[in-house]
């Protein structure tokens, strides 16, 4: 039995999800509570935040996001990805900087327009 706080709502609900009878999610107050406990087991992902090398501009560097959460265990492929990357600014948000990046199939966008 794996003990999680759900982060879906500002209630932090303790969940208690047994992975031996099915993922089944107890604790949470709502069915969102109960989705979320199962994939935080079964297959976490993240929304990864970072930066990149810009040139051209008064900044350094970049902020930029993930437009869908990756697989937890993908994210040091998709940094790895972001560490070869440079950008000439100006740049706008939503911009995509890498498409698929590693395969993920999430795109690299960014945060502020530089």
């Amino acid at each position: 039995m794996k003990e999680l706080v759900c982060i879906v709502c500002p209630k932090g609900c303790r969940l208690h999800v047994d992975e031996e009878n099915g993922f089944a999610v107890t604790g949470n107050s709502c069915p969102r509570g109960a989705a979320y406990g199962k994939n935080e087991i079964q297959n976490p992902t993240r929304v990864l935040t970072s930066t990149v090398k810009i040139t051209g501009g008064a900044y350094r560097r970049c902020p930029v996001k993930t437009d869908a959460a990756v697989p937890k265990g993908r994210l040091m492929d998709v940094m790895r990805a972001l560490n070869e990357v440079e950008i000439q600014s100006p740049v706008s948000i939503g911009q995509v900087v890498l498409a698929d990046v590693a395969g993920t199939g999430a795109n690299v966008v960014v945060t502020k327009a530089l």
